[in-house]
Formats: structure tokens, C-alpha cells, sequence
């Protein structure tokens, strides 16, 4: 079911990671969305962001998002998001992390809302 606001991407976003579910996750972008990970870098397009989002399901990364905001604006919102996650290292011991993130969404014409980009290393 796709995100019916813009925080709702978060939730699924959130709900998709912590089930394996890469199929699902990806499909919470629009085609060419874009997508900065890890700092620095971007990629575009759902091909690529599947790709750059793979290793997390590699490392059994579980995350919980916390939307602290969302402005609105028309047929797009920026959402911002305060996360926390845990995976396990290359040794297999569990390491935590924690972001605080920007997402551009974009509501599509069915009125749904897909990300357009996101940036979960986002800096003020």
C-alpha cells in the first residue's frame, strides 16, 4: 500500500527495512529519485538506490524513525526525521547508529506520496 502522507514514507520506510522487504522499500522512491548515502554521495534513479540500500539488509540494519517535522507546500513536503539504528559489524557484534534526516517527498497523481529525495545524513 503506498504512503498516503509524507510522514507515512517514513513509516514505511522504517516498517520495510525492519522486514527485509527491499522490494517494498524501493518502491517508496519515485524512478529517478535521489538518494545521499553514505555522506557525500548521491545516487539516482531506483536501480542505483536499490543497489546503495542492499548492504543495510546485508548487515541486518534495524532502524526507528521519528518525524520531528513536515512542511507542505502544494504537491510537496520536506520531512525531517530524527533516526536511530542498529546492524551487525563485519565481526558480527552490533553496532549503533543514529541520523538526523531530510526527505523531499512528492505526492504522485493517485495522490499518494513517494520520496524524491533523501538525505538521512542530513547536516544544519
Amino acid at each position: 500500500m503506498p504512503a498516503q502522507t509524507p510522514e507515512e514514507c517514513d513509516a514505511m520506510f522504517e516498517k520495510y527495512v525492519n522486514e527485509s522487504n527491499l522490494d517494498a522499500l524501493v518502491a517508496l522512491y519515485e524512478p529517478e529519485a535521489a538518494l545521499c548515502i553514505p555522506p557525500g554521495q548521491v545516487v539516482i534513479g531506483t536501480a542505483a538506490i536499490r543497489a546503495a540500500l542492499k548492504p543495510m539488509f546485508d548487515a541486518a540494519f534495524q532502524v526507528k524513525c521519528n518525524v520531528t517535522q513536515t512542511f507542505t507546500a502544494g504537491e510537496i513536503a520536506a520531512t525531517y526525521n530524527n533516526w536511530t539504528g542498529t546492524a551487525k559489524g563485519p565481526n558480527g557484534d552490533e553496532m549503533s547508529f543514529s541520523g538526523k534526516a531530510i526527505e523531499i517527498c512528492h505526492r504522485q497523481p493517485d495522490g499518494t506520496w513517494k520520496f524524491a529525495i533523501d538525505d538521512p545524513y542530513a547536516r544544519g
